[in-house]
């Protein structure tokens, strides 16, 4: 595989995408920097097809970035790769407007033929080749120029080692015939709706207690400003105040600004500043949300009791033994949230549609149904099924007229 020189100029990386947009799939992988601002700041962009990888210095004075952009989001014939790539995806949303399309992302790909939940990047490719990755320049300070040459080469690998997996990764795909079940998941992934910093949604991050109309308005008011603050002055919104402290804020509302002083989480100075003016400003503008508004309660979890959490327990079981015996990630088959939401008597899940509800879902429901139990045969624990009592038969003692069992090959009739 030919590895180009670091891509500093428009000339320079228009010829590379003309060539990559013929490819029938590109690795693609970022180095950013956010860890003090609000939003994702690119240093590096690697790309690389089956032939040639370069990386591009989008810092580089004047370079026109948009060949590359184009060829990402636009070019809907060249397939790209991603490992682990959501935060990849959420800077060409940023930049773009739109995410790459269409997408395959490797972690993802390997719940589907392996029990790994979410494998890194250097798990996978030892797995995949045998090579150890160094990772001494990961969290290097990928803003600052000039780029070493270990810089560059550790970027580099993250694609052309992925280039070299792809294609084994596929047929191993191919191979199990579970291809088909990525296409949901690809596309959840490429969905522009989860990268938008949508202020009025933001409350719905974080973690609340109860569905109260009015400590939920609040909330919802609260993340609002903090959102708004955060984007203007590009910092992360934890900076501002942590999703802790905004819960209880909402929660427990203060009278007075200058109550801001007690609230754990925040400064003193928070009593008479701007900033506290203007999350006072907030409180007193919120408003309870409306039923319409509420959240289902399927996103807030749903109560189980004790009976309810043993059955629980029981799906989580059952989960375990099939990702087991058929070598699949759990979570690609649901989520333990999932399951307490089954057993609290909640039926519109993911699980119970299409080939989740075939390879686990219908099991599962049948457990919570009481058309399931386990065994242990051989040393090993199994599921069996079991006959559901009819609620209509009478009681043991009561006269009623018993049914005779109907003859068959294999079952013989009832005896008088």
């Amino acid at each position: 595989m030919k590895i180009h020189p670091l891509i500093t100029t428009s000339a320079e990386l228009a010829d590379l995408c003309a060539r990559l947009s013929k490819a029938d799939f590109v690795c693609v992988d970022t180095e950013f920097m956010r860890e003090n601002t609000y939003w994702p700041e690119l240093c590096l962009i690697q790309i690389a097809d089956s032939n040639e990888a370069a990386a591009i210095d989008p810092l580089a004075k004047d370079i026109d970035m948009s060949p590359l952009l184009d060829l990402l989001v636009d070019n809907k014939d060249v397939l790209k790769i991603f490992h682990a790539g959501g935060q990849d995806v959420e800077i060409i949303y940023n930049l773009t407007g739109k995410t790459p399309h269409p997408i395959f992302d490797t972690q993802i790909a390997m719940m589907a033929v392996s029990q790994s939940e979410q494998i890194g990047y250097s798990n996978l490719v030892e797995s995949w080749l045998g090579i150890a990755v160094d990772k001494g320049a990961r969290f290097t300070d990928w803003g600052r120029r000039p780029l070493t040459e270990r810089q560059i080469e550790y970027a580099i690998g993250d694609v052309t080692h992925l280039a070299k997996i792809f294609p084994k990764l596929l047929q191993r795909l191919i191979k199990t015939g579970r291809g088909v079940w990525l296409n949901i998941e690809m596309e959840k992934l490429a969905d522009p709706a989860n990268y938008k910093n949508d202020p009025d949604l933001s409350w719905l991050r974080i973690k609340a207690p109860g569905r109260n109309p009015a400590m939920l308005g609040r909330l919802k008011a609260l993340a609002h400003w903090r959102e708004l603050e955060a984007q203007d002055k590009n910092i992360p919104r934890g900076r501002i105040a942590r999703d802790e402290t905004v819960a209880d804020i909402a929660a427990h509302p203060p009278k007075v600004q200058a109550d801001l002083a007690k609230v754990r989480g925040l400064s003193a100075a928070w009593k008479d500043n701007e900033i506290g003016r203007r999350m006072m400003a907030a409180l007193e503008a919120a408003k309870p949300l409306t039923e319409a508004e509420l959240p289902p309660r399927t996103a807030r979890g749903a109560p189980l009791g004790k009976e309810g959490a043993l059955v629980a327990d029981l799906l989580k079981l059952l989960l375990k033994i099939r990702s087991r015996e058929i070598d699949v990630a759990a979570r690609l088959l649901a989520r333990s949230d999932e399951l307490e939401l089954l057993a609290a008597g909640i039926r519109e899940l993911p699980m119970l549609n299409g080939w989740r509800y075939e390879v686990f879902g219908r099991e599962a429901l049948e457990l919570v149904e009481g058309k399931m139990a386990f065994a242990v045969v051989k040393g090993r624990l199994k599921m069996t099924r079991v006959e559901v009592p009819d609620p209509e038969a009478p009681e043991p003692g009561e006269d009623a007229e018993l049914p005779v069992a109907a003859e068959t090959d294999d079952q013989p009739a009832a005896a008088e």
